[in-house]
């Protein structure tokens, strides 16, 4: 897909104020009680950073020093030429180089200056630094298999509703200071992904072979006043494999 209007769209799960949405704790809130007009469409794109020079092929997570590629950087322009038209008023990013740089060409093109919230960043993970392809690396030695003994939670890293929730707090901020226009918030594969589940009511756990998150792909929420109406998905800069890792 070329253009952001060749979108695939899914029904959100409406969560408001006073109801959270599937997967989330009892307690948690899925979006701020407002003074949004009800009549009032706010766009929060939610975008994965372009691809990073990582020659090496390791999970870098949250390691500093890892920018985008020369495809990546293309990457980014594309999609910044695709929302040249759009009513962007916010541009966010996760603290780490590779989203900063996601996020400039974008800000660039709307005369704004990127934002840092560490709600965005990268999710933790006890394999940082090595390789875990499958059949290569860490996970042929037998020392790191029980970080696997519970995918659900998960074992090796980060809890998957402690992702949602931050990332669901960076949406709330984003749309509440960008209501009426379009924001765009730069993360990183697996909160992305993991928001949009959560929203949708699905499990958090998840394949990652299966996720449908390409590189500098867009998962856009759009909301009427307080309440979340659509989800949509759209590749600007084209499909990438979610099976090849670091990417």
């Amino acid at each position: 897909m070329s253009e952001p209007e060749q979108l695939e769209s899914t029904p959100a799960a409406k969560p408001t104020s006073d109801t959270p949405a599937a997967g989330a704790d009892s307690d948690a809130a899925v979006t701020l009680p407002g003074d949004i007009a009800s009549d009032t469409e706010t766009i929060v794109h939610v975008m994965r950073h372009g691809e990073v020079h990582n020659p090496k092929g390791i999970l870098y997570g949250r390691l500093p020093g890892f920018s985008l590629s020369v495809a990546g950087r293309s990457q980014a322009s594309s999609v910044a030429r695709a929302l040249s038209e759009h009513d962007i008023s916010l541009v966010v990013a996760s603290p780490l180089q590779r989203a900063q740089e996601t996020a400039e060409p974008i800000a660039v093109q709307h005369g704004v200056v990127v934002r840092t919230d560490d709600n965005l960043i990268e999710a933790g993970n006890t394999f940082e630094g090595l390789r875990v392809s499958v059949g290569d690396g860490a996970l042929r030695k037998p020392r790191h298999w029980w970080k696997l003994r519970d995918p659900f939670t998960p074992s090796w890293g980060e809890p998957y509703l402690q992702i949602a929730h931050r990332m669901l707090a960076a949406v709330n901020k984003a749309r509440v200071e960008a209501a009426g226009h379009e924001a765009v918030l730069v993360s990183h594969q697996l909160p992305v992904w993991t928001l949009r589940r959560f929203l949708e009511g699905k499990r958090l756990w998840h394949d990652p072979r299966h996720r449908q998150c390409s590189l500098a792909s867009l998962t856009s929420l759009v909301y009427q006043g307080d309440t979340l109406i659509d989800i949509v998905y759209s590749e600007p800069a084209g499909e990438s494999d979610p099976r090849v890792t670091g990417a």
